[in-house]
């Protein structure tokens, strides 16, 4: 099995030369589902937008490997058009740019081609009704005005448009009602069942998620780094007893 993402030893710093991610190491192959657990303050939603290539973080040390590419010094919007794709925890509204403008503009430079405009609202309305999203939504500004849920749902309209290879799902479940999270996951599932060479890492604090999303590995973090890998139950084991019980793995 090829292997998709390879994270080999990366040290990175925030703006404030705070160090959050230490040794940290990570392979996911294709078609692979990963879950990041852990508690508070470890580094989980900073790794996601340090794959991602948020300026807000600064990597010392290591590489980043996506699909034979060495990605670590790539601009975000380069590491978007090679197939990575981040579903934010807290998706920002920028006023004044509709849903389907931004959409079109993303699609047509991930696929190269100008994409045509009745062809774009056919792909986007079907995609928003899979979502049970209002219809209207793709003439709105981008979250602008939207609920958590909303806007959750908006990431994964994203998702379905984009067509990406590595998904990246950074605390899904905040601020989704039970209903909304049931179609957003659907979605996912249906996304990945479609294109089964997609690989999905989850960073989430709680097991409850992976009721909906497949888990094939679950990592937990401590310290910047992984201590402890295994199966779903090892998250049903976090529930159960917490993550003080976790012991870093020799």
């Amino acid at each position: 099995m090829k292997v998709k993402l390879e994270i080999l030893n990366i040290y990175a710093t925030s703006k404030d030369k705070k160090e959050i991610l230490k040794n940290f190491s990570l392979n996911i192959n294709d078609g692979e589902s990963h879950v990041i657990m852990g508690p508070n303050g470890v580094g989980k939603s900073t790794l996601s937008k340090i794959i991602m290539g948020s300026n807000d973080y600064q990597v010392n040390e290591g590489k980043i490997i996506f699909k034979d590419h060495d990605i670590t010094s790539m601009e975000t919007s380069d590491r978007a058009n090679l197939g990575i794709f981040l579903a934010m925890q807290h998706p920002i509204s920028i006023e004044g740019i509709s849903n389907s403008e931004f959409l079109k503009t993303a699609v047509s430079s991930n696929r190269k081609i100008k994409v045509g405009i009745f062809e774009f609202m056919k792909e986007m309305e079907n995609a928003m009704n899979d979502l049970d999203m209002d219809p209207k939504m793709m003439h709105r500004s981008i979250n602008q005005d939207f609920s958590g849920g909303e806007r959750k749902k908006n990431e994964i309209l994203q998702m379905k448009l984009l067509k990406p290879d590595l998904i990246i799902l950074d605390e899904l479940d905040s601020g989704l009602d039970i209903d909304s999270l049931k179609i957003v996951c659907k979605n996912i599932n249906d996304y990945v069942k479609e294109n089964p060479k997609t690989s999905v890492l989850i960073i989430t604090h709680y097991p409850k998620i992976l009721e909906y999303l497949n888990a094939d590995f679950v990592h937990i973090m401590k310290d910047g780094k992984i201590v402890k890998t295994g199966s779903k139950e090892l998250a049903n084991e976090i529930e159960t007893s917490g993550y003080s019980v976790i012991e870093e793995e020799k």
